[in-house]
């Protein structure tokens, strides 16, 4: 990056500004260690000699280019902003059908559907399980029929839809396609994602059903089917999202993330006829934006620049655009308190200042209520204003990665490529992602790095206002949203008469035909679709899935 003349100039620089200084910098500022959230050692000063090993073209490049470290499009927010993607949903499919008119009149640009626990664990409002849990952390979807009323008005081949569900993820992907087709729309013009990625659900967020090796076929299943059949659609977001929420360093989440990443491409290419550049310029990426910013930003860019190597060197792709990490992000939910919620409207704002200036394409912003309850209407605007506010009004989108170059974040974006490879190559000797989570070494890494992370809280070591600092007694209320407890019986209510009312014959021999692809090893989407459209539930389907695969039982790590 720069000749000897500079960097000799840079070192003796730093040597005779430090004895200029030394005796007056406060002697607190010289024996404190400082570090970033994930605990990277910070330098005081950063200068040439600091990325004195790094070359231009390969590590920095330029927008559009290998290797991507200044993002995947060449112009970036000066051609298209970031999409607009707030996650929501809540109650019944009436209640959150109004929450996304709601937002798409003032501005979402791509919709993003958070399911109820249930739902996402593969079970209707009737079962036993459900009880107390029906809408109360995102929309309760039982069947094609409440899908139906979730988008009512919203037109599918205009719109982007995001499904962060990981088990049913084929399920809920059916329904979206079994409406287009209702709609009119062809599958060609469909645009979104599922985020489907079942490695990281075994590694931290837990909601998982099958054992890992028949829940990463059904992911292939969607991969394969998806390539050829719903071109524009993300049929995997892998996600490093959930790792980082559960305690891991934004190394570990790269890591982790991007290794996950190579445990599905390599299962594509082995067990089913695709070319690697058949399906790579399709799968996204899902990352947290916590409160370090200067570290998250690293992150984001180290990020590509590692997996455009690994698709380019490792996989042999060919197309520029197998190279490309596209990701979504949302703020640090791990990182917002129940202490003085008004202050989560400035960690979220930083937080998605950072994915702006990280490259995301799309973003969802927290709201200040959400460690309280879901967000309310005012809680979720005020979210979506601030990334309005920083597209519109702060001039970072004027130009295309303008922190390119700095001494500190060209130094830092480095070493989170260099500390993620270690992972990875450690991964990799141990047999791969699904070896690696057998022997429960991403879990026990995250864990150990939460535990290290909340001691420090506990011990002042970082800083959390108005947690353990600048604490108040005086606590300010904020209105809250209350789910009516009146939805469990009639979402109950509503599943009863769709089942009393369709065609079980018809849906006992859809179920059949599911049942039949999983044990034959046919893909098992087309008869996935066609069970959606004969209304038969999400957990009949999953109950098949659960049949003919087993069902995982953690085994716990320690």
């Amino acid at each position: 990056m720069f000749d000897e003349k500079t960097l000799r100039q840079a070192h003796d620089g730093m040597l005779g500004w430090w004895d200029k200084v030394k005796d007056a910098a406060a002697s607190a500022w010289q024996s404190k260690r400082y570090s970033t959230v994930s605990d990277l050692e910070i330098k005081p000063l950063y200068t040439p000699e600091d990325v004195k090993d790094l070359d231009y073209g390969e590590h920095i490049g330029y927008p559009g280019a290998y290797p991507f470290t200044r993002g995947c499009q060449p112009d970036m927010y000066r051609g298209r902003l970031w999409t607009f993607r707030m996650f929501s949903g809540f109650g019944s499919a009436e209640d959150t059908n109004r929450r996304y008119h709601h937002l798409l009149k003032h501005g979402e640009t791509g919709l993003s559907i958070a399911y109820d626990y249930p739902t996402l664990m593969g079970y209707d409002s009737d079962s036993p399980r459900s009880r107390a849990e029906i809408g109360k952390c995102g929309v309760a979807i039982d069947s094609l029929a409440d899908f139906e009323v979730l988008m009512r008005g919203i037109p599918l081949g205009d719109v982007t839809v995001s499904h962060t569900i990981n088990p049913p993820a084929s399920i809920a992907w059916a329904m979206n396609l079994a409406l287009a087709d209702k709609q009119g729309v062809g599958w060609d013009r469909l645009g979104g994602t599922i985020q489907n990625d079942m490695l990281k659900e075994f590694i931290a967020q837990k909601t998982f059903m099958c054992p890992i090796e028949p829940s990463v076929r059904i992911v292939r299943d969607t991969i394969e089917f998806g390539t050829k059949h719903v071109p524009r659609w993300n049929t995997v977001s892998i996600s490093g999202y959930h790792m980082r929420e559960a305690g891991a360093t934004a190394v570990q989440e790269l890591a982790f993330t991007l290794a996950d990443g190579i445990a599905y491409v390599q299962d594509v290419l082995d067990h089913t006829e695709l070319e690697v550049d058949a399906f790579a310029p399709r799968l996204s990426f899902f990352f947290d934006s916590h409160i370090d910013f200067f570290e998250e930003i690293a992150k984001f860019r180290a990020a590509r620049r590692i997996w455009a190597r690994i698709m380019r060197d490792r996989f042999k792709a060919k197309n520029p655009r197998s190279w490309w990490l596209r990701f979504h992000t949302q703020t640090a939910g791990v990182s917002l308190t129940a202490q003085q919620p008004l202050n989560n409207v400035i960690r979220t704002a930083t937080e998605a200042l950072a994915a702006a200036l990280g490259g995301t394409q799309s973003l969802h912003t927290n709201s200040y209520d959400e460690t309280l309850a879901l967000p309310t209407d005012h809680a979720v605007t005020v979210a979506l204003r601030t990334q309005q506010i920083i597209a519109d009004e702060t001039g970072v989108t004027n130009t295309i990665d303008p922190l390119a170059g700095s001494y500190f974040v060209e130094a830092l974006t480095n070493e989170m490529e260099e500390r993620a490879l270690e992972y990875i190559e450690k991964i990799d000797r141990m047999g791969g992602m699904l070896a690696a989570i057998d022997q429960g070494f991403p879990q026990l890494e995250i864990a150990d790095a939460a535990y290290r992370y909340q001691r420090q809280i506990d011990t002042g070591v970082k800083t959390l206002v108005g947690v353990n600092k600048y604490v108040t007694e005086e606590q300010s209320p904020i209105e809250l949203l209350k789910i009516d407890e009146k939805l469990e019986e009639e979402q109950v209510t509503r599943l009863h008469n769709l089942k009393r009312s369709r065609d079980n014959r018809a849906v006992s021999q859809a179920l059949g035909d599911v049942r039949r692809a999983c044990r034959n090893g046919e893909n098992v989407m087309p008869a996935v679709i066609e069970a959606v459209k004969a209304y038969a539930t999400e957990q009949e389907i999953c109950d098949v899935y659960r049949e003919v695969f087993g069902e995982y039982r953690d085994p716990g790590f320690y």
